[in-house]
């Protein structure tokens, strides 16, 4: 379908997320939080395949980029790339167009705006035959929709992520190496016994408290009430067990700003023979099981990786890996879960 004739679509943004994490090569995979496009009510980004990338629209980019990068998709900025194409999804850990990026054409039509001809690309000029994405666009915005939820983001209206964390709990060595592994993927942490006499606006700066194993009740509800009395609302967790991929996890999931009609995966239970995992797109997704044996002994395993439909699925794993005290972690292109395994439970 030629641009001039395609169909009116709906434009908007929200929330999205791409997982940081403790991988079980010993890397890390970083944390960025960015605005998605929702084109139809759907996110862009999940119509491309699993594709592991952020829009330029990124919370942590310093406000003068982030505002340059509004008023070029508001067409107020010449194309950064030959042909009227700009980026609209590029790497999450360097932004360099040579690691590929998703590009498209962005012209405007009358009082609306053309998004058309995506593809991959890894220089300044793109190959539509060999790396078109055939099947996408083109999309025809409204010009007024389009404008008012670009402009709204120079007003002051996009969303603050609150890309750190309150760590409590007595056990200092495990909250010390949650610390340094959350820093790694770039987010704060900040460890106390509780936050009696923090001040409200310091109460702020946090997106979520995590609780460490063995955290006393008490203390867990002296901690909310703090929270409560600075009118701040914040995500709570309830870590798992003193494992800190399996703590990076639940943090990861808790600051996940995105609606939840919006997100990838969206359930994960497990019991002693298999898990069940339920994804809204096609994606890879792989499942790692950490299990502490009597020795408090900590046992990691890569269970599952490939790729889903949308769905539920059951998947059957290896029975000698969730024995025992053992927990789950499901993930997948910007989205993750955690759970512990039950037992006595089986399908």
């Amino acid at each position: 379908m030629c641009a001039e004739y395609a169909e009116y679509t709906t434009f908007g943004l929200a929330p999205a997320m791409r997982a940081g994490g403790v991988l079980t090569d010993g890397g890390y995979q970083v944390h960025r939080d960015f605005l998605d496009f929702i084109v139809d009510g759907r996110p862009l980004l999940f119509r491309l395949s699993d594709l592991d990338a952020v829009s330029p629209l990124a919370s942590d980019v310093p406000p003068a980029i982030f505002t340059a990068q509004v008023r070029s998709l508001l067409l107020e900025s010449p194309a950064p790339l030959p042909g009227d194409r700009y980026v609209v999804y590029g790497c999450p850990e360097c932004e360099d167009l040579a690691c590929g990026a998703v590009t498209a054409v962005i012209r405007p039509d009358g009082e609306d705006v053309i998004w058309r001809d995506f593809a991959w690309q890894t220089d300044e000029h793109a190959d539509l035959e060999r790396n078109g994405y055939h099947g996408i666009g083109p999309f025809r915005f409204r010009g007024g929709e389009y404008r008012a939820a670009l402009t709204a983001l120079l007003n002051g209206s996009a969303p603050d992520p609150r890309r750190r964390v309150l760590l409590i709990g007595a056990r200092v060595a495990v909250l010390a190496k949650l610390a340094a592994a959350l820093r790694t993927i770039g987010v704060g942490a900040d460890i106390a016994h509780d936050a009696d006499g923090v001040p409200a606006d310091e109460l702020r700066g946090y997106g979520a408290v995590v609780f460490g194993p063995g955290t006393a009740e008490r203390e867990r509800a002296a901690v909310r009430r703090a929270f409560e009395r600075a009118r701040v609302p914040v995500a709570h967790v309830d870590g798992l067990a003193p494992v800190v991929p399996l703590l990076v996890a639940q943090i990861e999931y808790a600051l996940d700003r995105s609606p939840a009609g919006q997100r990838r995966l969206t359930a994960l239970t497990a019991d002693g023979a298999g898990a069940d995992v339920e994804v809204t797109s096609t994606c890879r997704l792989s499942l790692t099981a950490y299990r502490i044996d009597r020795l408090s002994r900590t046992h990691t395993h890569d269970l599952f990786d490939g790729v889903l439909e949308p769905g539920r699925h059951r998947l059957a794993l290896d029975p000698k890996a969730l024995k025992g005290a053992s927990y789950l972690v499901a993930r997948t292109t910007g989205s993750v879960l955690a759970t512990a395994v039950t037992h006595g439970a089986a399908h």
